[in-house]
């Protein structure tokens, strides 16, 4: 990974978002979750909680499956409509194993019937947010590369995207009408604001573009 794509991946410390009607759970589940020392923000509804801004750091949603308005399944199904994939843990007083099913096909990282432990609340928020770590460092760095993607001009846009199709510099050349001299001064001014270190490096770093960013 380059300097700038380990700064990208540099975020806020993790953060549990509560979202239950009851404020009596609000509390508990807060000062459980602040015990060990987490960062927690309390919702009443789902519509509060989706008028908060997108987290800036790792974080995992605990959410009651039955809340006023839009149910927690609703919330579920806004946030990944949205792309807004934070993990989410059901708690609820009134599962079923058909809805627990759906729900966790649907993403959830866990399904919690009220009483639960504790420990078993922690226990999934650790795996939670461990889990949405690695998910923002994967999106920290994908955006370092569609930044230094965008840094290219259309012709070095060209010339990689016909490099990592495995044409030689002289066959690039013959594609695009110029030089072989011309063909590697392009490549080298690739290689440089990609920040690739080698030839596979470039490959790799092209091939994880999606096509909509490989048309720009």
């Amino acid at each position: 990974m380059t300097p700038a794509a380990k700064d990208a991946g540099k975020t806020a410390g993790p953060t549990v978002f509560v979202v239950d009607d009851d404020a009596s759970v609000r509390d508990s589940l807060s000062s459980l979750i602040r015990s060990v020392g987490l960062r927690v923000e309390v919702f009443s509804s789902a519509l509060e909680f989706l008028r908060r801004e997108a987290p800036e750091g790792p974080a995992c949603l605990v959410l009651d499956m039955r809340l006023p308005g839009s149910s927690g399944m609703d919330l579920q199904s806004k946030l990944a409509a949205a792309d807004n994939p934070i993990p989410i843990i059901f708690i609820t007083g009134h599962g079923d194993i058909p809805m627990s099913v759906r729900a966790l096909k649907a993403g959830a990282v866990e399904f919690l019937t009220k009483p639960f432990r504790g420990q078993e609340l922690l226990g999934a928020i650790q795996e939670a947010i461990a889990r949405d770590r690695v998910a923002w460092g994967e999106r920290a760095q994908m955006k370092e590369l569609r930044s230094r993607y965008g840094s290219l001009t259309t012709r070095e846009k060209e010339v990689l995207g016909l490099v990592a199709s495995g044409l030689l510099n002289k066959q690039i050349g013959a594609e695009l009408g110029t030089s072989e001299l011309t063909i590697k001064t392009h490549r080298g001014h690739v290689m440089q604001k990609m920040g690739a270190q080698s030839l596979a490096d470039l490959v790799k770093m092209f091939e994880k573009l999606k096509p909509g960013d490989k048309k720009q």
